[in-house]
């Protein structure tokens, strides 16, 4: 009975993760939409960060579901 809720554990946690870099892709698309929509010089350096941001967080959620499987 463990095994099994080992197993389901695992499973929802990976489903989580999976939740949380489809999301974060999303994300990563809107912020470079906004970033080829800007002209402000200072809502572009904005911009950049948000890109930068989540692409980092993208490449984290992406190592960890690596280590799933």
């Amino acid at each position: 009975m463990t095994l099994f809720r080992k197993k389901a554990q695992k499973n929802k946690a990976l489903d989580l993760l999976l939740d949380d870099l489809k999301q974060t892709k999303s994300e990563l698309d809107l912020a470079y939409s906004n970033f080829e929509n800007v002209v402000d010089p200072d809502l572009i350096d904005s911009c950049i960060y948000q890109v930068n941001a989540v692409q980092l967080r993208y490449k984290f959620l992406l190592g960890r579901v690596k280590r799933f499987g």
